[in-house]
């Protein structure tokens, strides 16, 4: 088996999800005491957040490329970055390592091209929402997508840094996001890509109206995918 390498912490709730995906993953398919050769990076959230919080992405992204070197120089075969946001910074960490970092909107967009998705509504934190460089990448896999919910956008923010990176899962929050799917069910979508590592903790994925697409278990698969590739 390859071994792959993540940049986790961001948060330590989603890079346990991450961890939990792909060894399930491995083990369903080589079986007995089968595990995934790992590496995690676990970086101070903290210190990614005040980063990004103050819209300072060069700092943000020297943390993401110190960390994609490491891993590379300790084996790594390929990366995954377990955070739809800090994809703001992808190209620089690409560009930092000579290993391919697996993009998570790439393998969203791909599975969605392969399910004839044509078209969805995106939900995550505000700047992955709202910013270029993660709604284009699933438009170019042929998805139209809804206009951003600002309104949205920013509860999720603040149900995000106030509650899931800490672990904290209220039952508000649940009830707000299985009120907001509901009410996304009634346009003309096929489905709901759920663009924040951290979302699953408080939304169902398999009992809602509409196929949701979980980035943090597809982008956790694709790495299991390529631990397994030969």
């Amino acid at each position: 088996m390859k071994k792959i390498g993540l940049i986790g912490g961001l948060s330590w709730t989603s890079t346990a999800r991450y961890y939990e995906i792909i060894n399930q993953a491995i083990h369903k398919a080589k079986g007995g005491f089968h595990s995934a050769p790992l590496l995690i990076e676990s970086l101070d959230f903290a210190e990614v957040a005040r980063c990004a919080t103050q819209d300072d992405w060069d700092c943000a992204s020297s943390q993401l490329i110190g960390a994609a070197m490491r891993l590379e120089a300790a084996g790594a075969e390929a990366l995954l970055i377990c955070a739809n946001s800090m994809h703001k910074v992808y190209e620089r960490v690409q560009d930092s390592v000579k290993i391919p970092i697996l993009h998570i909107a790439e393998v969203v967009g791909a599975k969605m091209k392969a399910d004839g998705i044509r078209t969805a509504a995106l939900i995550g934190t505000r700047n992955v929402m709202t910013e270029k460089f993660y709604r284009q990448r699933l438009v170019a896999h042929g998805v139209s997508l809804l206009p951003a919910d600002m309104e949205l956008a920013d509860r999720i923010d603040r149900m995000v840094y106030d509650e899931l990176v800490v672990g904290k899962v209220s039952r508000d929050s649940e009830r707000y996001m299985k009120s907001e799917l509901t009410d996304i069910a009634k346009e003309d979508v096929q489905a709901v890509v759920l663009a924040c590592t951290e979302l699953e903790l408080i939304v169902d994925v398999k009992a809602n109206v509409l196929p949701i697409y979980d980035c943090t278990s597809i982008h956790a698969k694709a790495g299991a995918d390529f631990i397994l590739s030969a």
